[in-house]
């Protein structure tokens, strides 16, 4: 292992059903007491944390999929700006790397985990079950990848293996 920091930015709310698996992965990682992992977790990204990724080698941004790649998907991020709203409530995670790159000078190697829910309707706490798999594989297949720092190698071996993944974020429900 390395002593590179990684940043978990862990989205979700944990009283919208399926939306909580981000939350419900930082709480599993935080039992896990990884070190050299900074654990960030909020209902959704939002522009404060461009310093924290300037801060970090690696980042990981989790949240729930509503759509795309089963138990889960793991791709990379790049940096990438965005169009002036007039509301910050719809954050991307390659805004926030930019934002880091150009406020602070640096971003960091960052992926996305979009971890596959179903349920998102209602206010309702609690995964559902097939939803809580998916979490369990997510665990099974980052924490390996976290403890090496092999994150690139994971995401072309992931790609690789079903290239037509699909993934998307879950937006718009927090």
């Amino acid at each position: 292992m390395t002593s590179d920091p990684v940043l978990l930015l862990c989205w979700g709310n944990p009283a919208r059903q399926d939306d909580g698996l981000g939350i419900a992965f930082a709480e599993a990682c935080r039992q896990a007491d990884l070190p050299g992992v900074v654990l960030e977790v909020d209902y959704q990204p939002n522009v404060e944390q461009a310093a924290e990724l300037a801060r970090c080698r690696y980042a990981v941004c989790v949240d729930a999929a509503v759509s795309g790649r089963e138990p889960f998907g793991f791709w990379p991020l790049r940096p990438r700006g965005a169009a002036m709203t007039f509301s910050t409530h719809r954050v991307e995670p390659e805004f926030l790397l930019a934002m880091a790159a150009s406020c602070f000078g640096r971003a960091p190697e960052a992926y996305s985990l979009g971890i596959r829910g179903y349920r998102f309707g209602r206010f309702e706490e609690g995964l559902s079950a097939r939803a809580r798999d998916n979490l369990a594989a997510a665990l099974a297949f980052l924490l390996p990848v976290i403890e090496t720092r092999s994150f690139a190698q994971a995401a072309a071996e992931l790609q690789a293996a079903a290239p037509d993944g699909g993934e998307r974020w879950k937006t718009g429900s927090t």
